[in-house]
């Protein structure tokens, strides 16, 4: 044979291994596994799977799960019969049993929250607190302290916006936030519950401005129901992470943090009303200061039954940084309310720094809060415990033995 003919002969098995080749593929439908997001060392493609997705490279009711060889007529996976009760039993495991003897972690990264995140729950609390006193002033009939009550909340609220973009890093960020309204997240109402106080808080000391008595009672009304929900949801926010102590302190954090806006927003009010001439047994000043006073008791009252019903979680309000701001503010609460009870003797001005008193007693619990986080996020026995309910003194005790790898 030729070498001409030799030639010929290679290129017919080629096309006949080729054509062979294209018989199979059809018949078994060949796997495609091209990366679904574009070829190694390129950009990925910002093209929608599908025409109408509502997210990007993603068609929807999990019918991604077909890129995957996993998925393949010719797996286990796509023959195998699913035991609807061993899933049951494992997911009811992974909720109610013990935890596992040996956790190796770190098990969750820790928030990572700066100084704007407490002050900024602090300015906020304060305003939504004024706001609770202007209506209790108008329900009073005292029109003079309920409008400089109003013009508080308005000047309270004025660092929040500020300190809360500070903390995203970008202005845009707070703007996107109030693209979605989600009813099921803390966070995306509140940033719609700030915006609607600032704009009820603004009307209402515009119309107390132009002399429109019963538009800014309506409006601080209205302000006030809001106020409610921005005075506490800081705290929901809180409990509605995995954090170990913020989220099993979920039954007391968001009435923790309403004493703390109330405390702070009778305290503010007062000092202004004394700085702006209020006299000396006015109702409302002696008011003010019985509310103030009782808000902080009830801060302490709910802060120790909570302590003691987190069990071993509560280690991080006794050890570390905050327990430093607990402390701190314990000791300054404790100051304030002597400080009110010898008023008597010392006059006027013993009730002026327990006042002081209060507000930076308050700041610190903001702080405390915060600072606790990090700490418990960083208990890896405490998350694991967490997880299957054995963390809180309420709940079953277990064995766990924690490896710690960085």
């Amino acid at each position: 044979m030729s070498g001409h003919e030799d030639r010929h002969a290679g290129r017919r098995m080629a096309r006949s291994r080729r054509a062979a080749k294209a018989r199979a593929d059809a018949a078994h439908e060949v796997r495609d596994m091209t990366p679904a997001v574009g070829k190694a060392g390129e950009p990925a493609s910002w093209e929608r799977a599908q025409e109408g997705a509502p997210v990007a490279l993603h068609i929807g009711q999990w019918e991604d799960g077909r890129w995957s060889y996993l998925f393949g007529e010719d797996t286990q996976y796509a023959a195998a019969e699913a035991d609807e009760e061993a899933i049951v039993a494992a997911s009811r495991a992974a909720r109610e049993g013990p935890p596992p003897a040996l956790v190796q972690g770190p098990m969750m990264k820790a928030p990572v929250w700066t100084w704007e995140v407490p002050v900024y729950f602090w300015f906020g609390g304060m305003a939504a607190g004024a706001s609770f006193v202007a209506l209790a002033c108008d329900l009073a009939g005292d029109e003079r302290s309920a409008r400089i009550a109003r013009r508080v909340a308005v000047a309270a609220l004025g660092p929040s916006p500020p300190l809360l973009v500070m903390d995203l890093g970008r202005p845009e960020r707070f703007y996107n936030m109030l693209r979605i309204f989600k009813v099921r997240s803390p966070m995306s109402m509140g940033a719609w519950a700030l915006s609607a106080f600032g704009g009820l808080a603004t009307a209402a000391a515009g119309a107390d401005l132009l002399g429109r008595r019963r538009t800014a009672k309506a409006l601080g009304a209205a302000n006030a129901v809001v106020g409610g929900y921005l005075g506490s949801y800081t705290g929901v926010l809180l409990a509605s992470t995995a954090v170990p102590v913020w989220a099993r302190s979920r039954l007391f954090l968001g009435p923790i943090f309403v004493a703390t806006a109330t405390l702070t927003g009778a305290s503010t009010t007062r000092l202004v009303l004394v700085a702006s001439g209020l006299e000396e047994g006015h109702p409302t000043r002696e008011a003010l200061g019985r509310v103030e006073s009782g808000a902080m008791v009830a801060e302490l009252l709910l802060s120790e039954v909570n302590e003691r019903r987190l069990g071993r979680l509560a280690s991080v309000l006794e050890e570390g940084e905050g327990a430093r701001w607990f402390k701190r503010a314990k000791w300054l609460a404790r100051a304030g309310m002597g400080l009110r009870f010898a008023r008597r003797r010392g006059g006027p001005w013993t009730h002026h720094v327990a006042s002081c008193c209060y507000l930076a007693a308050a700041l610190c619990f903001r702080f405390a809060w915060v600072r606790s986080g990090p700490s418990s996020a960083g208990d890896d026995e405490a998350v694991a415990r967490m997880a299957r309910a054995h963390a809180t003194a309420g709940e079953p005790d277990a064995d766990v033995r924690v490896v710690h790898h960085r």
